[in-house]
């Protein structure tokens, strides 16, 4: 999806460069610069996420448990989940980018909602939902 060239390429190389507000301006700016602004509606973004996060599902969908945690030791399969993970995490930006929501604050509140749900006491160890814990 995010075709930047070598320069910026290079420019994306170390994460600890950039933060999720220069993040989502280069992908304002790489939308802008095409004209996509009028596709990049909160509707067509979240479908784009979901095709996504199905394309990233459809890399582990037959690997056994054992398989789906080596997936990265294989070279292609490694360059097809960065691909992926990439796009799905490109369209999460632009969505949140154009519908304002700040992901930080968005994850910590949710964190925190968390924490109230799924108190360590009954949730250490146990997979189920916070409603069906003891």
């Amino acid at each position: 999806m995010l075709d930047l060239g070598k320069q910026a390429t290079s420019q994306l190389r170390y994460k600890s460069l950039m933060s999720i507000d220069e993040l989502q301006g280069k992908l304002r700016d790489f939308t802008s610069q095409r004209d996509w602004e009028r596709f990049h509606t909160p509707k067509n973004l979240v479908m784009a996420l979901a095709g996504e996060a199905g394309e990233l599902t459809a890399v582990f969908q037959w690997l056994s448990p054992e398989e789906s945690a080596d997936a990265m030791a294989d070279p292609s399969r490694a360059e097809r989940v960065r691909d992926e993970i990439a796009d799905v995490l490109a369209y999460l930006l632009r969505l949140a980018d154009v519908l304002g929501v700040d992901l930080e604050a968005a994850l910590a509140a949710k964190m925190i909602k968390n924490a109230r749900k799924y108190p360590v006491e009954t949730a250490r160890g146990n997979a189920r939902k916070y409603n069906d814990l003891p």
